[in-house]
Order: C-alpha cells, then structure tokens, then sequence
C-alpha cells in the first residue's frame, strides 16, 4: 500500500471512530434528557393523581390516570403493591410511554405519559448525527487524501530524483519542493546536499587519478627506454615486464580518467556485429572460439568496441578457464569462460576498479571491466555480468541495432 493510501486510511478510520464516539455519546446524552424530563413529569403528574385522591377519594382527570390498569407493566405494579411510589418505561397502547405509580388504600394509581414524541425527535437527532457525521468523514478523508497526494507527489519527486543520483548523474537535484520547510523538504535540502558532496568527492578522486597518471607517465617512459638499455639475462627481463606492466596500468588509468571526464564523444556508425567480431578476436587465433548465430546491424563505435571486446576476452583468460567461447546472436555479443565465476559483490555491486573479487579469480587491479563497462556506457550498450549455471563467468554486451531508437 502506497503512502498516500496508507495516511487516507488513517484518516478515514480515525475520522469513522471520531465519528461513531461523538454520535454515541449525543444519542445517550439526548435519551437520558428526554428519559429523566418524561420521568419527572410523569411522576408530578402521579404526585397531583395522589393528592387529589387523598382529598377526594377519586381520581383526577388527566394523564390517563387510572386506578389498576392492565397496561401498567407488572415490575412497576410489583413495586407499588409493596407500598413504594416509582416510574418507568414501558409499552403503551400506542407505542412506549412512561410509567408512574403508587399504592392508596390497597389499589395501585398510576398515570401514563406517551413517550412517542420524545422517540421521533430523538430518531430525528439520530439522522442528523449520522448525515453530520457522514458528511464530516467524507470531507475529512478528502482533506486528508489532497494533503496525502501532496506529500507523496513530494516525495516521488526525491524519490526519482535519488534513483536518477544512483544511475551516476550526481548533477541531479531534488529543489526545494515547495515552499514549506518541513520534514520533506528537509529531506529533499538533505539529498541534495549528498549529492554536491559526493560529486565533489568524486571529481578530486578523478583528478587525482588523472594527475598520478600522468604523473607516472613521464618516469616510466624513461625507465622503459632505459630497461631497453640493460644486458641481456633473466634479471632484465623481470625488469622489462615489470616496466611494461606498470606502463599497462600508467595507461589504464589514464582511460579511466577519460572515461569518468566524457573527454570523448563516440563516433558512431553502423556496423554488422559478426563480422565486426571476428575482425577483434581474428589475433586471439584459436585460444578464442567465435560463435555466429544470426549477427545484427549494430550502431557503436569500432575502436570502443573492439575496447570492450579485448578487455572481456583478456579478463576471461586471465580469470577464468579454458574454452573462453564468444557469441554473436543478434545485437548481442556474449563472452563466457568456464572458471569459477564472478563473485558475488561483483554480480551485487558491479564492477570496482582495483578490485578483483574472490582469491579464486586471480590476480589484477581491476580496471578491465571498469574500462568496458565505461564504454559501453558510451556507446549505448549494456554490459550485464552473470555466472552460468553449469559454472564460468558470462559477460553479456547489449548493443543497440541500427535504424532503432536509441
């Protein structure tokens, strides 16, 4: 159930409650009123019947006072026959009345008082109640669900504005919603404020990705040209590849960089994807198996995608295990090992740079996927990263066709 349901149910059962509480407490109230003015008068009435007959010996006229009447309920009747005066409701010839009598000289004189007035208005002051009532319930959910609708309008906006953040765009701000400072505009000054904080701290991170990139440039290329320099021996070879490695990342991280700074715009193009695949993976030679089945026309860009490719076949080699099998069916380029799998925060979380997950999947700084999936963003495309059942890590490329709305 929605928020906006949630308060208007609320509303509209405290409302009923609020309801049926005052029209209980009006309707025992006016009951008792016309109950004890019924009473009173009858009994006034029994008081003048009683002095009458001391002086006189005969009844008044009046109040249908009676002297042993067979309508007088026999409670009533018990009670006077013991010599004690009282009243009390009960049924009349022409519907309830009010009862009074007393014993005199060995009979039983009672008056009776039609009650069937009092019932009509108190019935009349039901009705009212119960329209009131209604009309106060209906007014107040409405009440309730305007200012519901408002407050959840509010609070979809921050909602869509926070999973707008969460998909990378912390450029994204909820705005002050409104006038009121209350408690969702608070939250919503709140998010922003996270927002500003976490793009500000994301643009240091990759400035100083950037810097010490660069940075490192310059050096490596002079320890490269000088490890060219050294003596042929086993010394210098774990020096050179040490060198290399250290220039692979140098330059791994300058991508990312590139990436995160949309330094590049993709140059676009249409392209078969089959063929487009097996011109990329045509150096891996027979350590890659290409599978075609049915190949789309794809728009992407060639150098990022054959980026992306190599990255996903260079990852699966070193992580995983032998086939690493490649497939091309449709706009979709699938690249799957048979090793054990990506871990669990990678499938959670995605890919993080200088993170390679579980022990099992070997050794790296983690820019690999970080690098594919940031071109793919670039181009459109859509990595999905999942582990097969029957076991190995499966890297599923979505790329859009051409002719189709991106």
């Amino acid at each position: 159930m929605t928020l906006r349901r949630q308060i208007a149910a609320v509303i509209a059962l405290v409302s009923c409650l609020v309801a049926l509480t005052v029209g209980i407490l009006v309707h025992q109230a006016s009951v008792r009123q016309h109950t004890e003015q019924a009473r009173k008068s009858a009994e006034a009435a029994l008081d003048s019947v009683l002095t009458g007959y001391d002086s006189t010996g005969q009844l008044v006229v009046g109040w249908h006072a009676a002297a042993g009447d067979p309508a007088l309920p026999a409670e009533l009747r018990r009670l006077a026959e013991r010599g004690h005066q009282g009243s009390m409701l009960g049924p009349g010839p022409h519907g309830t009345a009010m009862w009074a009598a007393a014993g005199a000289d060995g009979r039983v004189l009672s008056v009776r008082m039609d009650f069937a007035e009092d019932e009509r208005a108190i019935a009349d002051l039901d009705r009212a109640i119960q329209i009131s009532a209604a009309l106060s319930v209906v007014l107040t959910v409405l009440a309730g669900v305007l200012a519901a609708d408002r407050i959840s309008s509010r609070l979809r906006t921050a909602a869509r504005t926070a999973r707008t953040i969460a998909r990378g765009d912390l450029d994204a701000r909820i705005g002050p919603l409104g006038r009121p400072r209350d408690e969702v505009a608070d939250l919503a000054a709140a998010v922003d404020s996270m927002s500003a904080v976490l793009r500000s701290k994301l643009a240091n991170e990759q400035r100083f990705t950037a810097d010490v990139a660069h940075e490192l440039r310059t050096p490596l290329t002079g320890l490269l040209t000088a490890s060219e320099l050294l003596p042929p021996g086993r010394p210098t070879e774990l020096v050179r590849n040490r060198v290399h490695a250290l220039c692979g990342l140098t330059e791994d991280l300058l991508e990312v960089s590139r990436l995160d700074a949309r330094a590049e715009a993709p140059e676009l193009s249409d392209q078969p994807l089959g063929q487009l695949a097996a011109r990329i993976l045509g150096p891996a030679g027979p350590a890659v198996e290409l599978r075609t089945e049915g190949s789309a026309l794809v728009t992407t860009d060639p150098r990022r995608l054959d980026r992306i490719v190599s990255n996903l076949v260079a990852n699966a080699q070193r992580h995983g295990a032998p086939p690493v099998r490649v497939t091309v069916e449709g706009a979709t380029l699938t690249v799957r090992d048979h090793g054990p799998g990506y871990p669990e925060d990678v499938l959670r979380e995605g890919p993080q740079r200088f993170r390679t997950g579980a022990r099992e999947r070997g050794h790296g700084h983690g820019l690999g996927l970080t690098i594919a999936q940031g071109h793919a963003a670039a181009v459109g495309a859509e990595l999905r990263l999942t582990n097969h059942p029957e076991g190995g890590a499966v890297a599923e490329l979505l790329l859009p066709q051409a002719g189709r709305p991106r």
